[in-house]
């Protein structure tokens, strides 16, 4: 027996090579998805637990929402994307008046 591991993927035809890599990237790929699901699902818990305490609290819902709002309109309509936008901005601009020299 010898302590050398064998590449396997080297031994392998390009093809192969790349179906090989093609699988692995998709099951990260899955991996990734099913955990930002459950993170997502634990901050929707966590929104949905109290009501917002402070305006900034409110705001941060409100941005998650129409973030996930935008994401729906993937191909949709494009002055709905610019408005959310620009509601987005709104929220960062009056959360911090200061940041842009104001």
């Amino acid at each position: 027996m010898t302590e050398k591991t064998i590449d396997l993927d080297q031994r392998r035809g390009l093809s192969a090579q790349r179906a090989t890599e093609s699988r692995r990237l998709i099951s990260e790929v899955e991996a990734h998805e099913a955990k930002l699901h459950r993170l997502r699902a634990e901050a929707e818990e966590q929104f949905l637990a109290l009501p917002a305490a402070t305006w900034e609290e409110a705001a941060a819902k409100a941005k998650y929402l129409l973030r996930l709002y935008a994401e729906t309109l993937a191909g949709g309509d494009a002055r709905t994307k610019r408005l959310i936008g620009a509601v987005l901005e709104d929220f960062e601009h009056l959360s911090n008046p200061g940041a842009k020299g104001e």
